[in-house]
């Protein structure tokens, strides 16, 4: 039997969770574009735009992300689509990432006083104008720590990836435990790696949310 080091472990664990770190670039950042134009569509659109918007929110946000991925996985390929387990954990990491993007933005928006919306009124500026010239500025500042603090549950969530077959952090840490019969060494190597890639995010959305109450105060 090939005997595994620490070293093995811990190298074969870090070219895994390269995979972790791009899946999650990959959702956060299709998933901050989605979020963006559906959260311009909720803000623009009519009451009917606003409930549909609304039911893709709580639909992603009300069920589990693990259904998500099995439903993207298996439900793509009953329309004879062949897709990766690649494709299915990036899409449906991009729409879960999306749905919870567009409802934080909507109440950083929401949380600019309603007079500011009037006196933009009064210049005579239209609705893109007021977004781009006074709303979202100020949004924007309120929006960057809990948006940077989202990327924690992001990173996180790709661990579940593992069930349909991507092998990022948690399945390989599966595949070496299976092949080293050591799963307690492997398992708590592979928590402090996601301990490794979240606790700075953490820090750092702390950092701009006091940041952030520093300048409103």
């Amino acid at each position: 039997m090939v005997e595994f080091t620490l070293w093995d472990i811990l190298r074969n664990l870090l070219l895994a969770a390269r995979w972790t770190v791009v899946l999650s670039l990959i959702a956060f950042v299709g998933g901050g574009i989605v979020g963006g134009l559906l959260l311009a569509a909720r803000l623009r659109g009519g009451n009917a735009v606003q409930r549909l918007i609304g039911g893709y929110v709580q639909l992603f946000q009300g069920t589990p992300l693990l259904m998500q991925l099995f439903l993207a996985y298996f439900g793509i390929a009953l329309f004879g689509i062949d897709v990766s387990p690649w494709t299915s954990a990036a899409f449906a990491l991009t729409l879960y990432t999306s749905a919870f993007l567009t409802e934080i933005w909507r109440g950083c928006v929401a949380a600019i006083p309603r007079g500011q919306w009037e006196a933009s009124s009064s210049l005579a500026l239209n609705f893109g104008e007021q977004m781009r010239h006074v709303i979202l500025p100020q949004a924007v500042k309120i929006a960057i720590a809990p948006t940077v603090g989202f990327l924690v549950q992001v990173i996180k969530g790709t661990a579940l990836a593992s069930v349909i077959g991507f092998v990022e952090l948690t399945k390989a840490g599966g595949m070496i435990a299976n092949a080293t019969f050591r799963p307690f060494t492997v398992f708590a190597c592979v928590a402090l790696m996601y301990f490794a890639l979240c606790f700075p995010v953490s820090l750092y959305a702390k950092h701009l949310e006091r940041k952030t109450h520093g300048r409103r105060s």
